[in-house]
């Protein structure tokens, strides 16, 4: 029973916290430079989630030509850069990855 009720509490103080930001956005002014540090939190996060993908291999630095991912993730940086889509930016990534993988395999 006590698993529960922390999972319940746990789950109603996320929501609290997270409801708060939407309540209070628009009624709490910040200063302007923590708005514009804001701004690069989504960037950041997301290279702290793919950039040890693209350039570790067990635990190692693994910049070489035959690193499959940091080759189909430098493509798909381009074409995230060339075209601002996002769906072709995934496919042409994927399938890069996967073919880079076969001839690296």
């Amino acid at each position: 029973m006590i698993i529960w009720l922390t999972i319940i509490a746990a789950g109603i103080l996320t929501y609290a916290t997270r409801l708060s930001f939407i309540l209070f956005y628009g009624q709490i002014r910040m200063p302007s430079l923590m708005e514009r540090a804001l701004r690069f939190v989504p960037p950041v996060v997301l290279t702290a989630i793919f950039f040890p993908e693209l350039l570790l291999n067990d635990g190692n630095l693994f910049l070489s030509f035959g690193n499959a991912r940091l080759l189909a993730g430098m493509l798909a940086i381009v074409v995230a850069w060339r075209t601002k889509n996002v769906v072709y930016t995934i496919v042409i990534g994927m399938l890069a990855l996967w073919i880079l993988q076969f001839f690296f395999s």
